[in-house]
């Protein structure tokens, strides 16, 4: 049987896309199906002249815009889209889980102690306006307000790069500090450190900067290094070319839309600090930060602040959103998703490495925590790689 012919229409140019030729990688090299067609382009680039008229048998895009959406619709193949754009509707779709991303950095700011919060978006994207809508409303759940500045492309009428650079500066300038802030991408967030640099405003002191992407690069390039929510885009990449092979066998996706949760956090300097007013408890929650996987109790850490322990988890509940037993388990759930992702240790010396005097234990917690017990979750992740 020869090989099915596959158009990959997605650019290289940036971290989520090649994640997700990554994953159509790992497919192939499980399958060895198919025959790939990959033009060098640039995000959201003039569709390549020979697809008009491709003989092939599917394509996976990034359908970004309208010129590419037609072609892709005249040509009458199976296709897959790995695009927020949604330019085609009733087609498969495979895209981040937006409103995950935006919990998760909800999450991890406020678990720092900033109740001062702020988000940067650029509304030309999709996944921008999700992850801001989402990351407000997380905190409006939480009776808590958020700044949100969206930035203006060189298309807006009588744009200018120097007015534009002033106007987020005005911004950060203003902000309510110590603050707390999302981007909704790695660029973004780079560009809000630059404006804190020009401002003189410190990193994480005053501003703590998450972003999205987990670009290498951008992230460790920047200046201090960006925290940035991973997300999953090999397993995008993957879960695009089984609905595609799917479909050129003749069968039919149980549902249009394909939603993937992010895999975590990657923690660096530019959100490393607890802001919390509160010496005692911010003593007390960077202790938790930093030996919570120790097997540290609530009891422990009362033995390093001068308060009793109804007023002790009294405060700590207002100043953080959590009682002290629930920030302990926070930090060991954390650090056993990292080493189920990131290793091959068994679960008995991951619970040990994290706190858990029982292997059982741990997998209830991490079960109630991430809706699945913790052999499946290291399997899932497998599967995508």
């Amino acid at each position: 049987m020869p090989r099915r012919s596959v158009a990959l229409l997605i650019e290289s140019s940036n971290a989520y896309a090649r994640g997700l030729l990554q994953g159509i990688i790992a497919y192939q090299q499980q399958h060895e199906a198919w025959s790939i067609y990959l033009p060098e382009q640039d995000r959201g680039a003039t569709p390549p002249k020979w697809i008009r008229n491709w003989r092939g048998d599917g394509v996976i895009a990034r359908i970004e815009t309208e010129e590419i959406a037609k072609v892709v619709h005249r040509i009458g193949i199976p296709v897959v889209d790995v695009s927020a754009a949604r330019q085609l509707e009733r087609i498969p779709w495979v895209e981040t889980d937006d409103q995950r991303v935006a919990e998760l950095a909800a999450e991890h700011l406020l678990e720092r102690g900033f109740r001062n919060l702020a988000f940067y978006g650029d509304p030309k994207f999709n996944w921008s306006i999700w992850r801001r809508d989402h990351f407000v409303a997380s905190l409006q759940r939480r009776g808590l307000s958020c700044e949100v500045f969206d930035t203006l492309g060189p298309e807006t009428r009588g744009y200018s790069w120097t007015r534009e650079n002033r106007r987020l500066a005005n911004w950060i300038r203003n902000l309510c500090k110590p603050v707390g802030l999302m981007a909704s991408y790695d660029i973004g967030a780079r560009q809000v450190l630059d404006a804190c640099r020009e401002l003189n405003i410190m990193v994480p002191e005053e501003i703590a900067v998450i972003g999205v992407d987990d670009d290498p690069i951008v992230c460790n390039l920047a200046f201090p290094s960006l925290t940035s929510v991973i997300p999953d885009a090999a397993g995008a990449g993957y879960r695009a070319a089984e609905l595609l092979e799917l479909m050129m066998s003749g069968g039919t996706p149980t549902s249009e839309s394909h939603f993937l949760a992010p895999l975590g956090i990657s923690t660096r300097q530019s959100t490393d600090i607890f802001a919390v007013e509160d010496p005692e408890i911010r003593r007390a929650a960077k202790l938790i930060r930093e030996q919570a996987c120790t097997g540290i109790t609530v009891i422990d850490v009362l033995g390093e602040v001068s308060l009793s322990r109804r007023v002790f988890e009294s405060r700590f509940r207002k100043a953080t959103g959590q009682t002290p037993h629930e920030a302990i388990l926070s930090q060991r759930l954390k650090r056993v998703e990292q080493l189920l992702r990131e290793s091959d240790l068994s679960l008995e010396t991951i619970a040990a490495r994290t706190g858990f005097e029982h292997p059982e234990y741990m997998s209830v917690a991490f079960r109630k925590h991430f809706q699945m017990p913790p052999g499946k979750y290291r399997s899932v992740l497998r599967s995508k790689k």
